[in-house]
């Protein structure tokens, strides 16, 4: 029988973490796997590249895999190429120099490229080494590529000046990553708060004080219309962010940060049907072909029956690593059953997201809805929601919880890691609060000892949703020791990098870390 052909277009995080977990079926000759990537580096942690650029992690740190390790497992590698387009009559993919390479499975995770906004003055100068995003004006970039490191790597390395336009989350990490490496960032944002969909106006309040004391200069309602470039040395280069208004903002780097959009353009120009990603359904299957998926930031997943007729399709990619991953881990898993004759269940996201911000100045938590007014009357009819709100900006902490029948909806806590760690465990379980909410507030206190997790089943790592019982097991199963020993046998901290102080004070609880 001749082997399954799979043919995976995108090598970053997701693309790599699905040919991994799809390798035992290489290896026994099942499947023949062609994996081609734009970029010619070994697969690389591209949420950490900001912490190499302000020199918080190494470049070897941020390699995930190995290329020559798939070659070795019977896969065949194509860095360095890019599919210029899907044959669907054919059922090939054709790439740069006109090469076909035939597929029974095609598999998308071509990723995100970040918003590049219309501004005065910035020039677009045709593509990049990868022929995938554009090269833009001299000391203006977006940080989505290990190039883009190296460049903010140099104005970091001189303690020069960085502009960092949007403050959503990655926006307000990389100013805090900046500011702790020794550059002078200055953060720019259209509104009146920063992380306005994450935020409420009080936890806002108290995050722009942590900014301002961490060293990082907020400019908000600035409404950027363009940029001042010079010449140096032959070369047209920043100088200033200007809005409409007249003000200016000088700096010698302008970081974009104003979100990312999915890169999609293959499969609509494939006439694979898109909406704020590629549509699949939950078999991570296209919409338009079932032979065709699509997992990370470029999967919609969305009914296909409920929606098949609406315009607006609601939903889109999640913008996080550990839905990705979890999608890869699903879809390899089912493409190896679909080989044994099995059906493996259909794919669900089963762990509510939570956003953290991941910076030593700055502790910050948020999940679900976090804009109830606790004050505001509750309409005739409608079940009340029960606020619950504890601010004390002045030391820079907030905490804000919001449940139904003492479920919990969402919550917000600024400066308070641990209640913040217990809340994120209620809130993943959809645990009900103590009556007395206020005990949560006590885990912060001087005299309160470090929290164990709750119970094995909690989630420790969100990224690759590695349990507390799975660290323990690690410790005692592989004599961890470290982080890192954990990361290799569990892959928990290998993400994002937000859990490895939980996952220290794990090892410490243990008492294995050592002294």
């Amino acid at each position: 029988m001749s082997p399954l052909r799979v043919v995976l277009v995108g090598f970053g995080p997701v693309g790599a973490r699905f040919a991994e977990e799809l390798l035992p079926a290489v290896e026994d000759g099942r499947v023949h796997l062609t994996i081609i990537g734009a970029e010619t580096h070994d697969p690389y942690n591209r949420i950490m590249i900001a912490e190499y650029a302000a020199g918080e992690t190494t470049r070897e740190a941020l390699t995930t895999a190995l290329a020559a390790d798939f070659t070795a497992a019977g896969a065949a590698v194509r860095t360095g190429h890019r599919v210029a387009r899907i044959d669907r009559e054919h059922d090939e993919v054709e790439i740069d120099g006109g090469e076909r390479i035939h597929y029974d499975r095609l598999v998308i995770a071509t990723g995100a490229r970040s918003n590049v906004p219309s501004l005065d003055g910035l020039d677009r100068l045709g593509r990049d080494a990868a022929g995938l995003d554009e090269s833009l004006t001299e000391g203006v970039c977006v940080v989505r590529s290990l190039e883009d490191a190296e460049r903010v790597k140099r104005v970091v390395d001189a303690g020069g000046r960085v502009v960092v336009l949007g403050a959503g989350v990655l926006g307000i990490e990389f100013a805090l990553l900046m500011a702790a490496a020794g550059a002078i960032p200055q953060l720019a944002h259209f509104g009146p708060m920063p992380m306005p969909r994450q935020l409420d106006r009080g936890a806002a309040h108290v995050l722009s004080r942590a900014l301002d004391a961490a060293g990082v200069a907020v400019v908000p309602h600035m409404r950027a219309e363009g940029i001042i470039a010079k010449d140096v040395d032959g070369v047209r280069s920043f100088r200033a962010l200007v809005s409409s208004d007249g003000k200016r903002v000088e700096g010698d780097l302008l970081v974009l940060s104003c979100g990312v959009q999915p890169r999609a353009e293959l499969a609509a120009d494939a006439g694979l049907r898109v909406g704020r990603g590629i549509l699949v359904d939950d078999r991570l299957r296209s919409w338009s072909d079932p032979r065709i998926h699509a997992i990370g930031d470029v999967a919609h997943i969305a009914d296909a029956e409920a929606y098949a007729h609406e315009r607006d399709v609601p939903g889109g990619p999640s913008g996080l690593v550990g839905p990705g991953w979890r999608q890869a881990d699903w879809l390899a898993a089912s493409i190896i059953a679909e080989l044994d004759g099995e059906q493996h269940p259909a794919f669900s996201e089963e762990v509510p997201g939570v956003v953290l911000v991941k910076a030593s100045q700055v502790d910050l938590v948020s999940a679900g809805d976090v804009h109830a007014d606790p004050f505001a009357p509750t309409p005739a009819g409608e079940q009340p929601r029960e606020v619950a709100l504890w601010a004390d900006p002045q030391h820079g902490t907030y905490v804000k919880m919001t449940t139904t029948d003492g479920v919990l909806d969402g919550f917000v806590a600024v400066g308070m890691p641990r209640a913040a760690a217990e809340l994120a465990v209620l809130y993943q379980r959809r645990g009900e609060l103590p009556s007395d909410r206020s005990l949560l507030l006590r885990l912060d206190s001087a005299e309160a000892a470090v929290p164990t997790a709750q119970g094995r089943d909690a989630t420790i790592c969100m990224c690759n949703a590695v349990t507390a019982g799975q660290i323990e097991d690690a410790v005692a199963e592989h004599s961890c020791t470290t982080v890192e020993d954990v990361g290799r046998c569990t892959r928990a901290g290998t993400g994002c990098g937000g859990c490895r102080a939980r996952i220290s004070d794990m090892l410490t609880q243990l008492e294995v870390a050592p002294a």
